[in-house]
């Protein structure tokens, strides 16, 4: 621990977890409904996701102030991904975790987050670290209205636009087929 400030580091890989604690799929894949849920619905499932990757330690105190301001945090990047052209919508989900420059274990500078909000600083800071350094871009909502999963996009030119071609793009492309046809 540095000034107050942990030095935990996470990757888009656990950010794209902590959105997908939203589960918005409803579709049907081999005959079976999906249906979604909510991940943070509790204090106690905050704090369990929390600690199950390592932003906290076990035993660690989260109260309801935590609990609203993941929530906000993860309604905001979600809502930030769908339609962000010019990052006004990152910023405004930032807004409420200041972000300052902070030397890290090796002097060097680096974004650090200091709201006090336990675990969710090494969110925000790897989300603003991706703004700035072009990587945030890559992740995506699925653009099929019955899934709205994060994922990351591995396309070559940044195009995906599904989590997946086998379950969300063919279904997409199977509908579009069929209304062109059907005409």
């Amino acid at each position: 621990m540095n000034d107050g400030i942990v030095d935990v580091t996470v990757d888009l890989v656990v950010v794209e977890q902590f959105l997908n604690t939203l589960d918005e799929r409803t579709f049907s894949w081999h005959g079976e409904r999906h249906t979604g849920h909510d991940g943070l619905t509790s204090v106690q499932a905050l704090s369990g996701w929390l600690e199950a990757h390592g932003l906290v330690t076990a035993g660690q105190e989260l109260g309801p102030a935590d609990l609203t301001a993941a929530v906000a945090l993860r309604d905001g990047l979600r809502a930030a991904l769908i339609d962000d052209g010019d990052g006004a919508k990152t910023a405004q989900a930032l807004a409420a975790f200041p972000l300052r420059l902070a030397p890290d274990s090796s002097g060097r500078l680096r974004l650090a987050a200091t709201s006090g909000t336990a675990g969710l600083d090494a969110i925000v800071e790897t989300v603003a670290s991706n703004v700035a350094g072009g990587g945030w871009s890559r992740l995506k909502l699925c653009s099929s209205t019955d899934c709205r999963w994060a994922f990351y996009d591995t396309s070559r030119n940044g195009g995906g636009r599904w989590c997946s071609m086998e379950a969300c793009g063919n279904r997409n492309k199977t509908r579009a087929y069929r209304r062109r046809h059907a005409d």
